[in-house]
This record gives C-alpha cells, structure tokens and sequence, in this order.
C-alpha cells in the first residue's frame, strides 16, 4: 500500500496513539497509509513499532516520543518532529482529549482546524455566535525555511472561548501547520489573556479518506478538571465531526479554482498551495498547474 504514498509524506514522522494509549506489555495494532502495524510498550517503558506481517523480531520502524504521543515512520525523515515549546512549561496543564476516527482525509481535518468563518454555525455561542459573524483580515505567511503556514492577528469574539471562560471577549489565534497532517493553534487564554492556550490536531492517515485524530492541548487553566477540559474539547470536535464526513471530495482538492475561496479563506489558500509546493499528493486531488501569487492575492 505504502508504494503509493510519495516519499515526501512517507519521510515524515507520522502520529501513531497517545502513550498512555498504550497498555504495559501489550501489542497494539495500528494502520498507517494502510500499512497494518503492530505497537509494543515494554515494562520497561521503551516502544518499539514494526510492519505486522513482520514477525516481533523483525525490522523495527523509528520511534519519536513527542508531545504525549508516540511517532514513526514508514520512510526515512531528514527531520526531526515541530516543536511545540510550550509542552515544557511547568505550570502548562497538559490534557488528551482522545483519538477520533473520522471518514474524511487527512488535509480536510487540517482545513477545517484552521477555520474561522465557521465558528458561529457549528459551534454556536460557544466559539462564536451570530450576527458577530466576520473575520476580520489576518496574515498568512509560510516560514522562511518552508516547513509551517503561520496566520497571525487572527481575531473573532468567543462567548465561551475555554471551560474557564466568565465572559465572552474577542479572542486572538495564531495558527501553524508544521506537518502536511497536522496543525497547532494558539488562542488567548481566558484565565489570562496576556499568555496563550495552546491546541494541536494530530492526524493520522489510515487510508486517503479515513483518519484518526488525536487532540491535545497545553492550557493555562488552574480552575478545571482534567475530564472537564477533555471533554469540552471532545465537544467541539463532535460538532466538527460530522461536517467533516459530510464535505464532498472527501479528499483536498489542491486547485484554487475547485471550490470558492473568499478572503477569510486566506489560510486554506496558503496550506493547499504549500502541500502543491511541496508535492504532497496522498488525500488531496493534485492540481498540476503551478500556482501564481496573483491567484492566492486574489482570494
């Protein structure tokens, strides 16, 4: 299966489960790029992954602890993982929401994570609420290295930004998308807006059309519970989930002209043509015409 995942996506690190996903001494089976593989966290705490058509003893993959989760990968990364500093901060609540399977490519769960507009429909006087309905202009850059989209100044009024909330306020993101499959968003933090909330997706393809998400979160937040956090994040992705596997093609299409774009679209605009420029074919429909400036200015 894995011939037909180009080399660019095959040398990534890809997110397997969270640790504690992962049973002392037992083996897990996960599939990746449909590749069925098979997980062992020993007692002695080290994890080793390889192919289940291998036997225990067999070629092992790479492994990367990163962020709670465990990472392989099925090519050779020239990298290594993003880093998300704010993992190590001491006084951060670091909460999994949960592993999620979603029948939607791995590139639409990134678009709809990166999505403002949709905040006062889907997620109704919780992320945002009508008529405050406009996204006000942001920018969109992508790094100078090539690795991350970044959308800065990114503004919209929450009535009930986090679990902590005691007021609505007018809450500012900055977004990254750092991986083809996955993307973090940093968010004012309702106990103290001076620093951010930080929450990251964490998709992994099963097929072109089927995922596992996985949701974690660095939070600012010394009022709420664990399961009180976890579980208002699982809420706003229950009402994401079923308008992801809803959205026809399931898969990206890469072509600015397949589907309207307006200008609060900018960053969808910027994280398509970045996976064109970097030839990320898997769970996208390819556009094989070189995307002008003049086409993303536009939209």
């Amino acid at each position: 299966m894995t011939q037909s995942v180009e080399s660019v996506v095959l040398d990534e690190w890809h997110v397997l489960c969270a640790l504690t996903d992962l049973e002392l001494g037992s083996v897990h089976r996960f599939v990746l790029f449909g590749e069925p593989l098979a997980v062992l966290r020993s007692a002695d705490d080290t994890v080793a992954a390889w192919r289940y058509a291998n036997s225990q003893d067999g070629p092992r993959l790479p492994i990367r602890r990163h962020c709670g989760h465990v990472w392989t990968s099925l090519g050779t990364p020239t990298h290594e993982l993003f880093a998300i500093p704010e993992f190590f901060e001491a006084d951060r609540r670091l909460v999994y929401c949960g592993s999620f399977g979603v029948h939607v490519s791995a590139p639409r769960a990134v678009e709809n994570f990166l999505d403002l507009a949709h905040f006062p429909f889907v997620h109704r006087g919780v992320l945002g609420v009508e008529p405050r309905t406009e996204v006000k202009d942001y920018d969109v850059e992508v790094s100078g290295d090539g690795r991350e989209v970044i959308a800065r100044r990114c503004r919209f009024y929450q009535p009930l930004s986090a679990l902590s909330a005691k007021t609505g306020f007018e809450v500012e993101y900055v977004y990254r998308v750092p991986h083809p499959y996955c993307a973090v968003l940093y968010k004012s933090a309702a106990c103290d807006p001076s620093r951010n909330d930080v929450i990251a997706i964490f998709a992994r393809p099963i097929s072109e059309e089927h995922i596992s998400a996985s949701l974690f979160m660095a939070l600012v937040d010394v009022e709420s519970t664990d399961i009180g956090l976890s579980h208002f994040q699982q809420m706003i992705f229950g009402q994401d989930k079923p308008i992801l596997e809803n959205q026809r093609p399931r898969r990206l299409p890469l072509d600015p002209t397949a589907e309207t774009s307006v200008r609060a679209d900018r960053t969808s605009v910027a994280y398509r043509r970045w996976l064109h420029e970097r030839g990320v074919r898997y769970a996208t429909i390819p556009w094989e015409r070189a995307l002008s400036r003049d086409d993303a200015a536009a939209a």
